[in-house]
């Protein structure tokens, strides 16, 4: 089974080399799509003077300027459909997401889960190095995301996650519509919609070693809207249910 993870950066010079060299390391012979979106910190040029240690597991898209997470993870989705990967998974390149948890996500598909979450919150709050206000604002954006949508997911708002193919080829991928916190969202939202089996597996999310968070006043603006709208706009519409 091919597997490949996804990583979207933008000034992430700090933390790429380590990341490729660990995700690359981990049992189960993963592949590694970096989506760099034009950052001016070089990180681009990092991943390919990796590639030539790397050449056929290490793969890169360069994108001109910051067009945002979800069209970036839509734009490796379907490179990942195109070269035939069987799951395909999504993941910080921070080291927010422990990239040891990859193969715990690809057993929980393996034993029928069509989509794999690294949960914060399916065993209480495992939130490490966050202020108690950014781990309150994230716990209580889920349940909010929750109440509106009436899924039953823990952790709306996660990104690490694992597809397996079936469900990305199945989405209408370029009527996703939010880019940035809402994007994750609207995945699980969808995925829940069309009938496919969610699973959360329980992990420990440790806030970023080195750079910059991306987060944004607008981007918790768009979530915080954005489910109103994606729910209004799902009542009455059809999905095409999983098989």
């Amino acid at each position: 089974m091919q597997k490949v993870v996804i990583i979207p950066t933008y000034n992430e010079k700090s933390n790429i080399e380590p990341m490729v060299h660990k995700v690359l390391s981990i049992e189960g012979d993963y592949h590694l799509l970096i989506i760099d979106d034009g950052s001016p910190d070089g990180t681009a040029n990092i991943v390919k003077g990796l590639q030539e240690k790397y050449s056929s597991r290490l793969h890169l898209i360069e994108r001109e300027g910051k067009l945002g997470l979800g069209t970036a993870y839509i734009a490796g989705f379907k490179w990942a459909l195109s070269n035939g990967y069987d799951y395909i998974f999504e993941m910080d390149a921070d080291f927010s997401h422990n990239p040891d948890d990859l193969n715990r996500l690809y057993e929980a598909c393996e034993k029928g889960a069509d989509v794999a979450i690294g949960s914060r919150y399916i065993k209480g709050v495992n939130v490490v190095n966050w202020p108690m206000k950014r781990v309150l604002m994230s716990y209580f954006a889920s349940m909010y995301v929750r109440v509106i949508t009436g899924m039953k997911i823990m952790d709306t708002t996660a990104g690490f996650k694992c597809y397996r193919a079936k469900v990305l080829n199945s989405f209408e991928l370029d009527k996703i519509r939010f880019k940035g916190y809402a994007f994750q969202i609207e995945m699980k939202f969808t995925a829940w919609k069309m009938g496919y089996n969610i699973v959360e597996v329980p992990i420990v999310f440790t806030e970023r070693r080195e750079g910059v968070s991306k987060m944004s006043g607008g981007i918790f603006y768009e979530a915080f809207w954005g489910v109103l709208s994606m729910k209004v706009k799902s009542i009455g519409k059809k999905y095409n249910i999983a098989s």
